[in-house]
């Protein structure tokens, strides 16, 4: 399904408040990831925590995360994205709040857990969002430039965490969280009054209110015939639901978005998480010289995504995946000769690695909103999110235990390898969307986009792979 209203419109401004809207999402992720480990230093003196209560109160999170996308991007396609676009943020500022006033290990477990759910379910929700709204040609860089709020927000909490440890005294860890609720309360004000999709409305059946959708965004309304066919389009199929995720062609779909997410967040996690100590394993110190090289690092992951986002949109996603992917195993293959490679090297190719990894890192959230049909679309998203934190989770576990008992080269091997089963994933299933409309990157092979008016039986062979007369 197309609009052409949404699809050749240009840039306005409420396409750039939209996308600072829905980026507020990715940056308390990064923030309230972040400031929970500045905090846990005053938290654990003044509660007498336990390295046990720490682990559950950082892990928490992250499971949450996990299955705040499971579920709630299938919630987001039944209920809508407007709805749920207001509502995880609501969640954010109640848990943010309720965490500065929390004085037992599982009251904090609990709390961060469920901040973790509304942080998963943002990003099929918010991306969804975008991805339906902005124009064909800017999609890619648009949907990039959520990625980079999420580094901008753990930054962030890193540099307002640093100055209130240095300015508080006693319990200034609660007004380091309480930060994180007055983030929250400012991105929610920001979404209040953002329009629901045209697409899900259209999607629904809901033409009169995608038309409405459409003036008060676009200032421009659409030919009720275009509607009524794009939505006469959708109601003659039968609609997707999750199962169809793991069936035929879109199996293949969201194993490459999932594979190829993991394969590149397994290690870049790992490296965020644990950088002085990597560092340290090739013989610079863990102290301030460690913590500057992290820095450094980090810094150049930020520069990294700046060129890709330029490049997804010019030369297409499919070559964009594929080099980096090539380009960011070089670096790690290199730092498997261990702690003989000059410490030089290694900076240089921590920050190589860094660079590369710009080319899927923006890409994350493109892949999922355009290879998916709107009926399925944050489900998508939320299950390939979800894939990612098992990764994600797993590197941060495991590394530190490699690191001891293989060492620093093959641990850099490891790295290497998953970053080469992202890149033959990319080679074998990367499909080319650039420049095309969601209707035409998220049809199945041999289907054009109008040819949507056949019978749901024939529909449903093609979802699970099956052949269907195309005369």
């Amino acid at each position: 399904m197309s609009i052409r209203a949404i699809d050749e419109a240009p840039l306005n401004r409420f396409h750039r408040k939209l996308t600072w809207a829905c980026a507020g999402g990715p940056f308390l992720d990064g923030y309230l990831l972040s400031i929970i480990g500045v905090a846990l230093i005053g938290m654990s003196n003044e509660l007498h925590l336990t390295t046990a209560d720490e682990s559950l109160i950082g892990a928490a999170a992250l499971v949450g995360i996990f299955i705040g996308g499971l579920c709630f991007g299938a919630v987001t396609d039944k209920l809508g994205r407007e709805a749920m676009y207001t509502i995880d943020l609501a969640v954010l500022v109640g848990g943010s709040v309720l965490s500065v006033f929390a004085t037992e290990t599982w009251q904090f477990v609990i709390l961060r857990f469920i901040l973790g759910i509304a942080i998963g379910a943002d990003y099929p929700i918010a991306t969804s969002l975008l991805a339906e709204w902005v124009p064909n040609k800017h999609r890619g860089r648009l949907l990039g430039v959520l990625i980079l709020a999420w580094y901008v927000g753990a930054a962030a909490a890193y540099v307002v965490g640093y100055v209130m440890a240095e300015l508080g005294g006693a319990g200034t860890w609660r007004w380091m969280l309480a930060s994180g609720a007055v983030l929250s309360a400012l991105i929610l004000l920001l979404r209040v009054g953002t329009p629901e999709s045209p697409l899900w409305l259209v999607n629904k059946g809901r033409t009169d209110d995608a038309q409405k959708a459409i003036k008060r965004a676009l200032g421009h309304t659409v030919p009720v015939d275009e509607l009524l066919a794009a939505s006469a389009a959708e109601q003659s199929v039968v609609q997707q639901r999750f199962r169809d995720l793991f069936q035929g062609t879109y199996l293949r779909r969201t194993l490459f978005c999932g594979l190829f997410y993991m394969c590149q967040i397994t290690p870049m996690f790992a490296l965020l998480t644990f950088g002085p100590t990597i560092l340290g394993s090739f013989g610079l110190s863990e102290g301030n010289a460690g913590n500057l090289g992290s820095a450094l690092i980090s810094i150049v992951f930020v520069l990294g995504c700046i060129p890709a986002l330029r490049m997804v949109d010019r030369i297409g996603r499919r070559p964009v995946i594929i080099w980096s992917f090539a380009l960011m195993a070089v670096p790690l293959a290199v730092l498997g000769g261990g702690s003989s490679v000059p410490f030089a090297l290694v900076i240089v190719c921590f920050c190589a690695y860094a660079l590369f990894s710009g080319g899927p890192t923006v890409l994350e959230w493109t892949y999922p909103n355009e290879l998916f049909p709107t009926g399925i679309r944050a489900t998508a998203g939320g299950v390939a999110t979800s894939i990612s934190r098992l990764g994600a989770a797993a590197g941060t576990y495991l590394l530190p235990i490699s690191l001891s008992r293989l060492g620093i080269g093959p641990t850099m091997l490891i790295g290497a390898g998953i970053t080469l089963v992202g890149w033959l994933v990319s080679v074998l299933w990367a499909e080319e969307t650039r420049g095309r409309t969601l209707a035409e990157t998220s049809a199945l092979p041999g289907v054009q986009p109008q040819q949507t008016a056949r019978s749901g039986g024939e529909r449903r062979a093609d979802v699970t792979g099956g052949s269907a007369d195309r005369s």
